[in-house]
């Protein structure tokens, strides 16, 4: 019997043992249809369900508080294309191979949940964004890896430039319309929102209030940055408003109660020090799940969860036979169970990242892995002597030069343009979102949430480095990470299919760089 079949039937003998004994809920017999919400770029705590003031998110909330709503949830990686491959696989990014880095291939041979539930009977289909920045149509696939797409409908209007015109709402009406009564669906609703660009200030045009905007404390707190969070929220709220839409028409046709419902978003806020960074407001998500006739409401859970642990939850519910080895946690246990607190998944989550952007010489990535418990994150930075946020604009270049404002990888907008061109008067934001870091780093989450102040140097914390070090390189060694295996420049070789810069060296979109690639 092999070690997979072994696990497979042990977790299933656990399972059963646990319904039995009354731990565990019952499960609904029926195939439930799965809505998958996903946010583009949205941090946690910013719901209103989590207490953040000044913001309004309904849908999210209703789902919180029919369900579960997860308070330690987090990505594979802080960037769109690794983390969205990560949760269709069930895989962390450094066992994806191309589909690992950010707007590169999505290798055929891996194995996402959408094929496995449409094999079994499921209808399946996307509005808005599905896998991507990336290639899948060369690597292999007739389709993206998420299933058929819905985007035709559109609207005339909206209510801002920033967001998308796909009316997300009529697409997904689409789908169901057009779908086999008698068969379950799983739907993939990806907003385009709250990824920048945003329309400067159209948070506070829609009546927003600049003393509402909840600044994270990395960042300054001052009117120009509060608006930028307050157009940000304008895009999280249009989000959750299609998706209000969706649970409506859900409980008009009667499906709401057989629907699992899960909201939750790619990776954190474009703004400095959060997005493509691995610490807090980079990879750390809302998450709200909820199934009328399957799950209990009205709870938070403080448990550690991963995003690569829904696909095996999903295709469990599904009865998926036979499903493929995940490095991903089945999160039944803490769905069904009645007790107030559940037992754990797991005690701790690993995230990493390769390159985002093209935003240094020779299309050069930031590669770094992390740890985090529920008390600690440490972080293992793989190539110290790099710009985290990509290279510097060249030494007294203007707006008009092509590298310009520099650190590429950081999403422009008023906030980013702000601390570069005023550094010295925010000297704290300005180090943490854009200067070099050194190779380990470890942050008291309980104390220091915003990640703050870095403890790798501390003596008092050497212990804890250390074995959180220790155990993060066991399990990147036992899950083939190269960049522990000796083979790590293989990241580097990969191509980008998404803009390139005038940077010195390899720059050629699309292809592979041949001085990383295995001689």
């Amino acid at each position: 019997m092999t070690n997979q079949k072994i696990k497979r039937e042990f977790g299933t003998t656990i399972m059963a043992f646990l319904i039995a004994s009354g731990a565990i809920a019952q499960p609904t017999a029926d195939k439930p249809n799965i809505l998958f919400a996903i946010a583009d770029d949205q941090s946690y705590p910013y719901a209103t369900a989590y207490g953040t003031k000044g913001i309004r998110t309904p849908a999210f909330d209703e789902v919180a508080k029919k369900g579960i709503l997860f308070t330690n949830a987090f990505v594979a990686a802080p960037q769109c294309s690794p983390s969205r491959a990560a949760i269709l696989t069930g895989k962390n990014i450094w066992q994806l191979e191309e589909a690992g880095t950010h707007s590169s291939y999505f290798p055929k041979k891996y194995t996402v949940f959408t094929d496995l539930l449409e094999n079994s009977g499921y209808q399946i289909g996307f509005t808005g964004k599905p896998w991507g920045p990336g290639n899948w149509q060369e690597a292999g696939w007739n389709r993206n890896p998420v299933g058929p797409e819905y985007n035709s409908r559109k609207f005339q209007k909206v209510p801002a430039s920033g967001i998308s015109k796909v009316d997300y709402f009529e697409n997904f009406k689409d789908f169901y319309t057009q779908k086999p009564e008698d068969k379950p669906f799983f739907f993939w609703y990806g907003g385009h929102e709250p990824h920048r660009d945003y329309e400067d200030g159209s948070g506070l045009k829609s009546g927003m209030t600049l003393a509402n905007a909840a600044v994270p404390s990395f960042l300054p707190d001052v009117n120009l940055v509060k608006s930028d969070v307050l157009d940000y929220y304008m895009e999280i709220e249009w989000f959750d408003a299609q998706l209000e839409k969706m649970l409506r028409f859900l409980q008009e046709k009667g499906e709401l109660e057989n629907t699992i419902i899960v909201v939750t978003a790619d990776n954190g806020m474009s703004f400095p020090y959060a997005k493509a960074n691995l610490q807090e407001y980079g990879t750390h998500v809302p998450l709200a799940i909820c199934w009328g006739k399957g799950i209990s409401g009205q709870k938070v859970v403080n448990e550690l969860v991963g995003m690569i642990d829904l696909a095996p939850t999903f295709l469990e519910i599904a009865k998926i036979k036979d499903p493929p080895e995940m490095t991903g946690k089945s999160l039944t246990p803490i769905l069904f169970s009645k007790e107030k607190a559940p037992k754990k998944v797991r005690d701790y989550v690993l995230t990493g990242r390769e390159r985002h952007t093209q935003a240094r010489p020779d299309n050069l990535g930031y590669p770094a892995r992390a740890i985090r418990t529920e008390d600690y994150l440490f972080i293992l930075n793989l190539k110290p002597d790099r710009w985290p946020a990509g290279d510097p604009a060249p030494e007294g270049a203007t707006r008009e030069h092509p590298l310009w404002p520099g650190y590429h990888d950081i999403d422009n907008s008023p906030t980013k343009l702000m601390l570069i061109e005023n550094s010295a008067t925010y000297p704290a934001s300005f180090q943490l979102g854009y200067e070099k870091r050194q190779e380990e780093e470890l942050y008291s989450i309980t104390n220091d949430p915003a990640c703050l102040k870095n403890l790798a140097n501390d003596p008092n914390f050497k212990t804890t480095k250390n074995k959180l070090r220790a155990i993060l390189e066991k399990d990147l060694k036992a899950q083939g990470d190269p960049r522990l295996t000796g083979n790590g420049d293989i990241f580097e070789s990969y191509p980008r299919f998404g803009a390139m810069r005038d940077f010195p060296g390899f720059k050629e979109k699309g292809k592979y760089n041949p001085k990383f690639q295995k001689k």
